[in-house]
């Protein structure tokens, strides 16, 4: 038999703070043989991106310590070697693709800095030829005119373009193992289909193996060898993923396995009440040039978009990233600037400024897509969710707002006692929850809701579409859902926007689209999301 790869035994994992142990993974062992590809699933906090970080030592040392276990590559045992024989493997021969790509990308440096330091630090290539495998890397995982983007900062690029940026960085070395934390979370569907192809052929041309984590369990099926499957830091079950998809012994498995949003949005009514219209919303961006910095043309973010939005209703808005669908929202809700007519609770707001749009926040609220970005880590979960009230309900005493910051911490299904807690003190999923818990404590009319659950496992995506529907039912609240994952819409959603390039591509309630889309483009993202097959979209295969 080949040797594996990587050989992780008896893995255990243990944080200390105050005094108290936690124990985060419990003697857990897999092995990743040559061009292997091995998934671990299961819910947030169940150790599986602490189990894969501590393969780099990448964990908060001396916080957190090996109680016991051994981590060996190519035979060597990685918890043992020196840090300096440490860092000739990381980035070179085991390379990562972090989940949440702001916090990963350096906001100083453009894309090209970035990539090239990679380059530089472990193939000693600079200038043209570093430049030219820059722009390689990234039409490989598919940005658009790379050369435009060179020069791009972070903050100028969705969360789709951080994500695939970040894969380019990790590729850059052809390492023998990739570690890949939850790595299609941020992307479209069509773009998590072209991403797998790549990383499949990557896998076929170089032997390269991978540690896949993630809970799209419908990815788990289509692209890994092996799967093992992890809840309370323990690995509850592990084989082959025909054998674990099609006869799951553990119960857990079977959960998992069953988990999916279900039921259907409410009935598209009319007769409810506009809480929010839209009219020939245009966001253009300038694009300058020459000595004088003129303004030569122009991006067009959103261009041209209608909507009407009614008190108990979902609006979803889906399409691939960089197609306007979080530019439109923002416009919406007053935090850019846009062209047209906005109408909010009857009353015109497009002329609104900052200070006239303040008493309106209460009612107008925003989930916004990474939520380690839009959590301060120097505030405790209390204070965060606590915030909106001191601005807007100052007259509740502090009594009353910690009751209402359990009323909302219980609505997401968190424990009341983690309010004294830190954002990184949690997993990706509990903080997206703590940031749709900091919208509804206001109890608003409308909410703008950006991806809000591409950072939850399937258990909690269900729970959080039963959550939200519930929500609008009681406080007939409205919804702008943006979103890549169609399967959320669909459970979610009375009436779709397809948007592409700024446009609309295709509108009208969610039956419709979802059972007989008009549209070629609408028809390849319906493919790609429920089927996760490679696709043509204006014959560029995705």
């Amino acid at each position: 038999m080949t040797a594996p790869l990587l050989s992780v035994r008896d893995l255990s994992v243990a944080f200390h703070q105050g005094g108290k142990e936690t124990l985060a993974v419990d003697r857990v062992s897999f092995d990743i043989a040559p061009g292997e590809v091995v998934a671990l699933v299961g819910e947030s906090g169940s150790g599986k991106s602490v189990s894969a970080n501590s393969v780099l030592r990448l964990l908060p040392y001396p916080a957190a310590s090996h109680p016991s276990g051994e981590i060996l590559f190519e035979g060597r045992d990685l918890l043992k070697l020196p840090e300096a024989e440490l860092r000739q493997v990381r980035g070179n021969d085991v390379t990562m693709i972090f989940q949440e790509p702001m916090t990963s990308l350096n906001p100083l440096h453009s894309i090209e800095k970035q990539i090239g330091e990679i380059l530089e630090l472990h193939q000693a290539m600079s200038g043209p030829a570093a430049r030219e495998r820059t722009l390689e890397l990234l039409r490989q995982v598919g940005i658009r005119e790379p050369e435009k983007r060179l020069s791009a900062y972070p903050h100028e690029l969705s969360g789709g373009q951080r994500q695939r940026v970040m894969i380019a960085m990790a590729l850059a070395n052809r390492p023998k193992l990739l570690i890949a934390d939850e790595p299609t979370t941020a992307l479209d569907v069509t773009v998590q289909a072209q991403i797998l192809a790549l990383l499949r052929q990557l896998k076929a041309d170089h032997g390269m193996s991978m540690l896949f984590i993630t809970h799209d369990l419908g990815i788990v099926r289509k692209f890994a060898d092996r799967v093992c499957v992890m809840t309370k830091g323990r690995i509850v079950e592990s084989g082959p993923v025909e054998e674990i998809f099609n006869n799951p012994q553990h119960d857990y498995t079977k959960k998992l396995l069953g988990s999916e949003p279900r039921g259907e949005p409410p009935a598209l009514d009319e007769t409810k009440p506009v809480v929010m219209k839209g009219e020939d919303i245009r966001v253009w961006f300038p694009i300058k040039a020459g000595f004088l910095r003129k303004v030569v043309d122009h991006v067009k973010a959103v261009d041209g978009v209608d909507m009407v939005l009614r008190a108990g209703q979902t609006l979803g808005v889906v399409g691939e990233s960089g197609s306007g669908k979080t530019t439109l929202g923002l416009a919406l809700a007053r935090l850019i600037s846009s062209k047209g007519r906005i109408s909010f609770i009857g009353q015109e707001i497009d002329g609104f400024s900052y200070s006239e749009m303040r008493p309106l926040r209460d009612r107008l609220q925003i989930v916004f897509q990474d939520p380690y970005g839009s959590l301060s880590p120097r505030m405790s979960v209390g204070e965060i969710i606590a915030e909106g009230l001191k601005v807007h309900e100052s007259a509740l005493s502090a009594d009353e707002r910690d009751a209402r910051v359990c009323w909302a911490l219980e609505e997401v299904g968190l424990d009341t006692a983690t309010r004294w807690r830190y954002p990184h003190e949690f997993s990706g999923g509990q903080r997206q929850r703590i940031a749709i818990a900091r919208a509804m404590v206001l109890k608003p009319r409308f909410v703008m809701l950006d991806e809000p659950t591409s950072a939850l496992d399937m258990t909690v995506q269900a729970q959080v579409v039963d959550l939200l529907r519930d929500l609008q039912k009681k406080h007939d609240l409205a919804y702008l859902f943006i979103s890549h994952d169609l399967r959320v819409v669909k459970a979610l959603a009375n009436e779709v926007i397809v948007m592409r390039a700024g446009k609309v591509v295709e509108q009208g309630p969610s039956s419709s689209i979802f059972s007989a889309p008009r549209e070629d483009y609408t028809r390849a993202l319906m493919a790609a999301a429920f089927n996760l097959e490679a696709v043509e979209i204006g014959g560029v295969s995705q």
